[in-house]
């Protein structure tokens, strides 16, 4: 990962769904370590139904960008801070996210959703443009005639750049090459906002990550 004390977290399971330790970018030879995983569910009536499992990797110098402003901090006070995974959206290191079915469900529910979700947050935060609606048009595009099955994967990679990376898999693999690219940092970043921000799907994925940067943070020697 390139900071000098990063540990690196084991596999985690979720849902019977294994998130290994270590995954490749597609296309790339830089690997990103297992930040984070849980599930993303709903409380409909008296059960809990979970829908996704969700992984988050992160990339080369992850450690060494928060290490300055969050090191020493507890699990506790970063699952908590907003400013905290605000960071780790925006920060300058690669970040892959894994989304694996756990109920099935249509591209067109999922970039629908999703979508929606960004449009309304830009709109209220006034920063909507032509370059957003087109980016969102893309995105409703590649998903629109896709079906996830249990155990179907979407695969993001929300690069520095700026650039959204989206690959599809038929199981809970990280295929080696991309469906599309978007090039919109706003997307990129939304879509990782939707998983791990302040009103992220998956809470149980935030503590995690939070666990072990927690303890990454605390180990390294960057700062």
């Amino acid at each position: 990962m390139g900071d000098k004390a990063a540990s690196i977290a084991p596999e985690l399971e979720v849902e019977g769904f294994v998130f290994p330790a270590v995954a490749s970018i597609p296309g790339s030879s830089e690997s990103l370590l297992l930040g984070g995983a849980g599930v993303r569910g709903m409380q409909i009536g008296d059960k809990f139904i979970k829908f996704t499992a969700i992984g988050v990797y992160l990339g080369k110098g992850a450690v060494a960008s928060l290490a300055g402003k969050w090191k020493g901090k507890s699990e506790e006070e970063l699952s908590n801070s907003v400013d905290f995974f605000r960071d780790i959206i925006t920060g300058p290191f690669e970040k892959l996210t894994q989304v694996t079915m756990i109920l099935p469900l249509t591209g067109q529910q999922y970039s629908e959703k999703v979508t929606e979700n960004c449009i309304s947050a830009w709109k209220a935060a006034g920063v909507y443009t032509e370059a957003e609606a087109k980016a969102t048009d893309n995105f409703k595009e590649i998903f629109n005639p896709e079906t996830f099955p249990h155990a179907a994967s979407i695969i993001f990679n929300h690069s520095p750049s700026g650039s959204l990376s989206i690959a599809f898999s038929k199981d809970s693999s990280i295929p080696k090459t991309w469906n599309t690219v978007i090039e919109n940092k706003k997307i990129s970043e939304a879509v990782l906002e939707s998983i791990i921000g302040e009103h992220g799907v998956s809470p149980e994925a935030k503590k995690s990550l939070a666990s072990w940067l927690s303890k990454s943070l605390l180990e390294s020697k960057d700062v």
